[in-house]
């Protein structure tokens, strides 16, 4: 192996610190984020910029968790990552079984409405028209039932069965199974990690909703997780007003800064503790929609 001239050798130096640099740049934030909520508040008040604190608390924590207002926008949060994602994998996975089923009536024209939807969308007035007159305003439906599923995911989850061998639907007809039989006992367990890669986004999406809760949840105490986290960040002064408010307002006891932070780290962390465990599945849905031996 030849010696690395000195040209080589300055574009690897210049691109590995380059690299760190950036690198620092991604994890500082993430980093001072979830040290400034476990700080103490005489800390931060002494000092604001803190890279280790030298008393660490739950105080920012205690209280966030200890707030009706805080804890409702949490449980909504949970209902729609739980419940939107449930549902949006029944009508996804069924709708996708469906088509791919070519003894289907009016399987051509389904499809084609499908990808109408895919290549046009209707708009937000349209939307929000159907909601309202639906009756579903400030209600967790209005939340669930636009983003139930996806031309997008269908048409990849289609393809995921469109590559299951026929001759396998068929064994399991030989078996006494019905349509519904051969769906859950066979198609299903075969499509769990192409399901699983698509609950996941599903629930991502769910879990980060935020546009259409400010459309369509007017009452505070069904707003989700991220429109309640927006008001904390952008004005903690407009977050009171109510017993049931969260009183934001800066204080002695209680900075603005670690709450706003520690709120930060709870959003955060139930999406990041979800990948490792489905990981392994997550990695095969990837190729969702290829032809398997």
């Amino acid at each position: 192996m030849r010696d690395l001239g000195w040209k080589d050798r300055l574009f690897n130096i210049t691109n590995v610190s380059l690299l760190l640099l950036i690198s620092l740049a991604t994890v500082f934030p993430i980093y001072y984020t979830v040290v400034l909520s476990f700080t103490d508040p005489t800390e931060y008040y002494s000092r604001p910029l803190i890279l280790f604190p030298q008393n660490w608390t739950l105080d920012a924590y205690k209280h966030l968790l200890s707030n009706g207002l805080f804890m409702s926008s949490l449980g909504m949060s949970t209902f729609l990552a739980t419940a939107g994602t449930a549902f949006s994998l029944i009508v996804t996975g069924g709708l996708a079984y469906a088509l791919s089923r070519k003894r289907l009536p009016f399987r051509k024209t389904i499809m084609f409405l499908i990808l109408l939807t895919f290549l046009f969308q209707p708009g937000l007035v349209p939307l929000y028209l159907i909601v309202r007159n639906l009756g579903l305003i400030d209600s967790a439906w209005s939340l669930i039932l636009p983003a139930l599923t996806s031309a997008w995911y269908v048409l990849l989850m289609k393809g995921f069965f469109d590559s299951i061998p026929d001759s396998l639907e068929e064994a399991g007809r030989i078996d006494g199974c019905n349509e519904i039989g051969v769906f859950w006992r066979i198609m299903l367990p075969l499509s769990l990690p192409a399901l699983v890669a698509f609950g996941l986004f599903f629930a991502v999406g769910y879990w980060n909703t935020y546009f259409n809760a400010l459309m369509f949840i007017n009452d505070q105490t069904k707003w989700p997780l991220q429109v309640l986290l927006q008001n904390m960040l952008v004005d903690p002064s407009t977050m009171g007003g109510g017993t049931g408010g969260l009183e934001f307002r800066l204080n002695r006891q209680m900075p603005s800064e670690t709450l706003k932070m520690a709120a930060v780290v709870i959003a955060t962390v139930p999406i990041m503790l979800v990948y490792p465990f489905l990981q392994k599945h997550f990695a095969k849905g990837a190729m969702v929609g290829s032809v398997k031996e």
